[in-house]
């Protein structure tokens, strides 16, 4: 099974509202973890510049990097709009 590692950074504005950043797509974590290391001293991503763990953390600031396996749905579900 091949992956892939996407690294978005994640800002939320003041009124609320999420400014997301997709940053890349990688081929290993190892990889993805350098981008944020390269980012995380530039202007904006300074202000923001921690690797969250979702599964960890309340913080949503920050950069998050996600597995994704390829040639997979990841969305299986159908959604609605509130």
């Amino acid at each position: 099974m091949k992956s892939v590692f996407i690294v978005q950074h994640l800002h939320v504005l003041p009124g609320g509202e999420e400014d997301v950043k997709f940053i890349g797509a990688y081929s290993s974590a190892v990889h993805a973890r350098e981008a944020v290391e390269r980012l995380s001293a530039l202007s904006g991503f300074r202000d923001h510049p921690r690797l969250i763990d979702p599964l960890v953390e309340e913080s949503t600031d920050g950069f998050y990097i996600d597995e994704y396996t390829i040639d997979q749905d990841n969305w299986r579900e159908g959604y609605t709009t509130v």
